[in-house]
């Protein structure tokens, strides 16, 4: 399973999404569209984060744990 969250330097809901991600014990990679905007050609959004499990952008925005929990699982 590959989970992405694009984020952005000060995005608040980026740091949630984190830090539910670290309690589920699931690896993931973030990507400062800021630094990197060449991936919204890839994965087109206005808002962060997004959240992209197995290269499908899944949520856009900032979920609930639970939420979270089945936008993730539902990828394994």
């Amino acid at each position: 399973m590959s989970v992405i969250i694009l984020v952005t330097p000060n995005c608040s809901g980026c740091v949630v999404v984190k830090k539910y991600l670290e309690e589920m014990k699931v690896k993931y990679e973030t990507i400062d569209i800021s630094k990197n905007p060449g991936i919204l050609q890839k994965y087109p959004t206005m808002s962060v984060p997004t959240i992209i499990v197995n290269e499908k952008v899944e949520f856009i925005g900032t979920p609930n744990k639970e939420e979270l929990k089945k936008i993730v699982f539902r990828g394994e």
